[in-house]
């Protein structure tokens, strides 16, 4: 399983929002380039990037820091946050970006993913952030009808690469990630799925590690890296080494 870190960035900081709310912002670092390097030269083999100003107006505004990040480092960079259109998605792309992530118009305009994940086959995930079960749009300002499980699996048939499941109500709260909403999920298709959400401690990481059998690839990780509760490079050599059949009593019992 990898262990991915995030950057996300407002007003061209490095920030971490509380459950998605925007007023409620924490900087974390005045150079979101820099940051990249950091991640990188700590051991990360991938990037999480949101442009949380793209999410939030609908089209992308920290284009040329993400291309700076994807230019800086050898590294798979995945970028979301505001991409709702093919020229949007093309311009990410252009900057040196490995995979793009699709959210509100995997809802809105889901014909649309399907056009684009053949056009840019295996560069496509879809984003899907859920309050309760049902998936939040437009920078996790709207909560809709679409029930999460559902949207994965239609998803899954129009061709994405993978699905990251974040659950709100754990985002930048440290209180863990939802096992069971990504067991479900992960039951529910046939593509990697990539947890984030709430994960604050190396054993929350290696709780995970009991759902890897169900495609449960990698995990995010924000808040934690940042506070110091995690550590990237032991949290790396722990999921590397570790098996969910060796997972300590205390930890793995969320997950039967």
């Amino acid at each position: 399983m990898d262990v991915i870190p995030a950057i996300d960035i407002l007003d061209g900081r490095c920030v971490r929002l509380y459950q998605g709310d925007y007023a409620r912002s924490e900087v974390f670092g005045e150079d979101p380039v820099e940051m990249a390097q950091n991640w990188y030269s700590k051991g990360a083999k991938y990037l999480h990037v949101v442009d949380l100003n793209g999410a939030k107006e609908g089209e992308p505004k920290n284009l040329k820091v993400i291309e700076a990040i994807a230019r800086s480092i050898p590294i798979h960079v995945q970028v979301g946050g505001g991409l709702r259109d093919r020229n949007q998605i093309m311009a990410v792309l252009g900057a040196g970006v490995s995979r793009v992530i699709l959210g509100t118009i995997a809802v809105e305009q889901p014909q649309l993913v399907a056009d684009i994940c053949a056009e840019f086959p295996g560069q496509i995930l879809v984003g899907i952030d859920a309050r309760e079960g049902r998936v939040a749009t437009r920078g996790w300002l709207t909560t809709s009808e679409v029930i999460a499980a559902d949207l994965a699996k239609r998803m899954t048939d129009v061709g994405v690469a993978g699905i990251i499941y974040t659950d709100i109500h754990r985002d930048g709260t440290m209180q863990g990630p939802n096992l069971d909403a990504l067991k479900h999920l992960a039951e529910s298709v046939n593509v990697p799925v990539i947890a984030s959400g709430g994960i604050s401690s190396i054993a929350d990481l290696l709780s995970l590690l009991s759902l890897e059998p169900l495609g449960v690839s990698a995990a995010i990780v924000g808040k934690a890296i940042y506070t110091g509760d995690i550590r990237l490079e032991e949290a790396l050599k722990a999921v590397s080494n570790g098996r969910w059949q060796d997972i300590p009593p205390e930890v793995g019992t969320a997950i039967v």
